[in-house]
C-alpha cells in the first residue's frame, strides 16, 4: 500500500511539473505587456525582472539582443534599456528561482511590484473557508436526504426529494447565486448585496456568507444524495443484504450493518471530487458576489485589457496541485476505506 502511494505522489509531482512547465512556456510566447503605474513603478518591476534573469538590462540601445521592451532615464541619469530573455532562458532562470526563493514573479497590474505568491496568500484562506464551510453543510445533508429517498422508494417521500434534486442540480451556480442576490438583497434587503470588507460589523460579514455557501452547497447537495441514493439502493437488493435478512437481523439492522457501509464505499472518495469541483464553480460566483479569493482573482488576472500573467499562473498552479492532490487523495482513500481494497498489494 505505500509503495502505491508514494509511487502515487511521485506521478502528481511529475504531472504537475509538466503542466506548469508547459504552461509557463506557452505564456512566454504571448505578447509582452507593460506593467502599469508610475514610471518610478515601472522601473522598479523591470529591475525586478532583471534580478530574476527575465529581462536584460542595457546602458544603451542593443539591436542584437531583440525587441525593445521599455527604455529609462534614472534619477542618476543612467540609461536603462530593457530587452526581453529567450523563453528558454526564462524558462531555467524560473525553475533557478522557485527552488532556491521560492519567487514566482510579481504582479504587473493587481498589486504592481508586489509578489504573486504573497498575492495568492491573502486570496486562498477566502477560497478555501467558503468551500469547507459549503462541504460540511453539504455532505452530511445530502447523504441523509439520499438514504431517506432510498429507503422510501418509489413513494411519495421518494418522488419529492427526487423532483428538487434535478432542479438543483439542472440550475448552474451562477444562476442560483444571481436569484438569491435579487431575492434576499435587492427584493428584501435581508442580506448584504455584496462581500462587506474586513472593517464591516461581524453580523454584517456573518451575513455575507449565506449567499454563497447556499449556491456552493446546494448543487452538491443533490449531487451526494441522487449519488446516495442510486448506491443505497443497488446495495439494498444485493443477494449478501438478502442473506442477511434470512440469518435473522432485520431490516433496520441489515441497513446499518451492511447496507450502508458498503454504499459508502464509493461514496466518501467522491467528496474529495466534489470538493474540487466546488473550487472551480466558485470563480464566476466569487467575481459576481466581490469576493476577494483565489476565484476572482483568476478572472481578474485574465483580463483582456490588462492581464496580469505571473499571477495567472500562481493561480492555475494553485488550481493544478488541489486537482492532483484531489485525486491522489481519492485514489489512497479506497484502500482505508474498504479493507479488502488494496492498491498495489500483492496478489
Amino acid at each position: 500500500m505505500w509503495k502505491y502511494v508514494l509511487k502515487r505522489i511521485g506521478l502528481a509531482i511529475v504531472t504537475a511539473f509538466i503542466i506548469l512547465s508547459v504552461t509557463f512556456l506557452l505564456m512566454k510566447t504571448l505578447p509582452f505587456q507593460m506593467p502599469i503605474g508610475t514610471n518610478n513603478e515601472k522601473f522598479s518591476y523591470f529591475q525586478n525582472q532583471v534580478f530574476l534573469g527575465y529581462v536584460y538590462d542595457y546602458a544603451r540601445a542593443n539591436d542584437a539582443a531583440g525587441k525593445l521592451l521599455w527604455s529609462y532615464q534614472d534619477g542618476a541619469n543612467q540609461w536603462h534599456y530593457y530587452y526581453e530573455v529567450p523563453a528558454f532562458t526564462q524558462y531555467f532562470k524560473w525553475l533557478g528561482n522557485i527552488i532556491t526563493r521560492w519567487d514566482w514573479g510579481t504582479s504587473r497590474v493587481i498589486s504592481p511590484n508586489l509578489s504573486a505568491i504573497v498575492i495568492i496568500g491573502k486570496r486562498l484562506p477566502v477560497s478555501m473557508l467558503l468551500n469547507i464551510i459549503s462541504t460540511l453543510i453539504s455532505v452530511p445533508l445530502g447523504i441523509i436526504l439520499g438514504i431517506i429517498a432510498a429507503l422510501k422508494k418509489n413513494k411519495k417521500t421518494d418522488h419529492v426529494i427526487s423532483t428538487l434534486v434535478m432542479v438543483l442540480i439542472s440550475i448552474p451556480s451562477f444562476i442560483l447565486i444571481t436569484f438569491l442576490l435579487f431575492l434576499l438583497c435587492y427584493k428584501t434587503g435581508w442580506l448584504p448585496s455584496k462581500w462587506p470588507s474586513s472593517l464591516a460589523p461581524m453580523k454584517t460579514r456573518i451575513l455575507a456568507f449565506i449567499i454563497p455557501v447556499a449556491s456552493l452547497s446546494l448543487g452538491s447537495i443533490a449531487g451526494y444524495c441522487r449519488f446516495t441514493r442510486a448506491e443505497l439502493c443497488e446495495v439494498m437488493e444485493s443477494d449478501y443484504l438478502l442473506l442477511a435478512r434470512t440469518k435473522g437481523l432485520t431490516k433496520r439492522q441489515a441497513i446499518i450493518r451492511h447496507a450502508l457501509r458498503n454504499a459508502m464505499v464509493p461514496i466518501v472518495p467522491s467528496i474529495l471530487a466534489e470538493f474540487l469541483s466546488i473550487m472551480g464553480g466558485s470563480m464566476i460566483l466569487e467575481n459576481l458576489y466581490g469576493i476577494p479569493g483565489i476565484g476572482s482573482l483568476f478572472i481578474e488576472a485574465i483580463n483582456i485589457s490588462k492581464p496580469d500573467y505571473n499571477v495567472l499562473f500562481v493561480d492555475m498552479a494553485v488550481f493544478t496541485t488541489f486537482g492532483l492532490l484531489a485525486g491522489v487523495l481519492l485514489d489512497i482513500s479506497y484502500g482505508f476505506i474498504d479493507p479488502r481494497i488494496r492498491m498495489g498489494a500483492k496478489k
